[in-house]
């Protein structure tokens, strides 16, 4: 074989964290008739996902191209990467007495969660159009079957019908998208793409090359929810299990944003101008849509759905903003926003119990009577995800609202901080029912969290306070890392 197919060791280490995160899944569904309590293999993947980051770390020490440039490892994948298997962990921790109530501890469920985290550590560290839609597609089907785990519930039968029609459908237009790319550019890396845009070769096929960016755009979109492909959102992180909502609100969006950027950044820069306005609409759309849907909402799965929406729309801001500043600010933002969206699904999947039978805000009355500090770490999350100071929250708006005003878009700054305004009134409005409304049922008795409830929730909130009152942990390293075309 020759010398310079056979990858080195360097390339072997860079993408390591996947290897060992395919292996583990795979053990998990083959080795599943060996354990007779399944929350053992939630321990094996918890434990994948430890020695993952620990492997992210050790790549990031020697960082690179590896495969022919069809992987990047840099910082940026680095903090992604971080991220998304972070993710994984607090959702295997408050998923186990959830699976457990629900008689569905399986492997299953674990190794689907396994894969899907795979597929998003290849989104996030891929530099090439196929290797992105392959983890993108590896993420979306593990997901799909998440959605639908409970198979004897209608609603999640519902949920993953509902999100693998759309999303295939928005699939398709990614993938044409990047055909006609490859067509135009004759590359899919996208360092190639980039140097092929920028030499002019391309004159004569802007319009087509429009088209292709546009293509793109709607499964971009359609991944992290932003308008006009938001649609999908609310059903179905209303009816998938709660602790499966949770995990597509931070892991698989955090991935989808760091694709989104890598490609609009690095590939597609030199050609900024023509994408900006779509890009500016969409945001705008996106925040709108989310926060004023929002205010109708009386179930509060839906409502935080709603919100994921609007908070897409305030990184699409920074998006738009197309700076290092910007990257830098979303990746801050995206830390702060699994934090605490993951704190405050770990609660309503507490506080919904067996059956997911109370996750309208009326259950919500008289928690902080019930259990004073559930109530005091959900009005935690509730404040950051508002953007009140000394809050995750605060700052990562902050800096997204100050990367957009150095990019000259006033307008959409404005609108965004109106937009903030407004969703301080849902947020507050399940505060004021907390702790202003007498519970409905005095049947409604609540049971102490669960140990990986409360493993989350405790985990969520020091995070979120963290990167409130000491942001510099997180921003430095991402301002470090936020330069992609280098």
């Amino acid at each position: 074989m020759p010398a310079n197919l056979v990858p080195s060791a360097s390339e072997f280490l860079r993408i390591s964290p996947e290897i060992l995160l395919t292996v583990a899944g795979t053990l998990m569904m083959t080795l599943e008739s060996m354990f007779s309590r399944k929350r053992t293999l939630g321990v094996i993947a918890f434990f994948a996902l430890l020695g993952a980051i620990g492997l992210s770390v050790a790549a990031h020490g020697d960082p690179g191209a590896a495969f022919h440039g069809m992987i990047m490892v840099d910082g940026f994948t680095t903090f992604f990467r971080i991220l998304v298997f972070a993710t994984g962990m607090l959702t295997i921790l408050m998923s186990a007495d959830y699976l457990e109530k629900a008689k569905a501890e399986s492997a299953e469920f674990y190794a689907l969660l396994v894969f899907s985290i795979v597929g998003q550590s290849l989104m996030v560290s891929s530099n090439e159009l196929i290797m992105i839609f392959i983890g993108l597609e590896t993420s979306s089907i593990a997901s799909y079957v998440m959605a639908g785990y409970l198979r004897a519930d209608r609603r999640n039968s519902e949920a993953a019908l509902k999100y693998f029609l759309l999303g295939s459908f928005a699939t398709a237009f990614l993938l044409y998208g990047i055909a006609w790319t490859y067509g135009i550019t004759g590359a899919t890396n996208l360092s190639e793409i980039r140097r092929v845009l920028l030499s002019g070769q391309t004159a004569d096929s802007a319009l087509l090359l429009l088209a292709a960016t546009a293509m793109m755009f709607v499964g971009f979109a359609f991944k992290v929810s932003a308008a006009p492909f938001q649609m999908w959102a609310p059903d179905v992180y209303q009816g998938a299990p709660a602790p499966v909502s949770a995990f597509l609100s931070a892991g698989p969006k955090a991935a989808a944003f760091a694709m989104f950027f890598r490609v609009a950044l690095t590939a597609f820069e030199p050609v900024k101008a023509s994408w900006e306005p779509l890009l500016w609409a969409s945001a705008l759309a996106t925040m709108v849509i989310g926060n004023f849907a929002a205010l109708r909402q009386t179930n509060i799965k839906r409502l935080l759905a709603y919100s994921s929406i609007a908070h897409a729309g305030y990184v699409m801001v920074a998006l738009t903003a197309a700076s290092e500043t910007g990257t830098a600010a979303a990746m801050f933002y995206l830390a702060a926003y699994a934090a605490m969206n993951l704190g405050a699904f770990a609660i309503v999947t507490h506080v919904a119990r067996r059956g997911e039978r109370y996750v309208e805000v009326n259950d919500m009355a008289g928690l902080s009577v019930r259990q004073p500090l559930t109530a005091a770490l959900l009005t935690v999350f509730l404040l950051s995800l508002i953007g009140v100071p000394l809050t995750g929250g605060f700052f990562g708006k902050f800096y997204i609202f100050k990367a957009a005003l150095d990019a000259n878009l006033v307008w959409l700054t404005v609108l965004g901080l109106l937009n903030s305004a407004v969703a301080a009134y849902y947020y507050l409005r399940v505060v004021v029912v907390m702790y202003m409304q007498p519970p409905v049922d005095e049947e409604m008795a609540l049971e102490a969290p669960s140990a990986g409830i409360a493993a989350t929730m405790w985990v969520a909130a020091v995070a979120t306070v963290l990167l409130g009152v000491i942001p510099g942990l997180v921003l430095d390293f991402a301002g470090r890392s936020a330069d992609l075309a280098r």
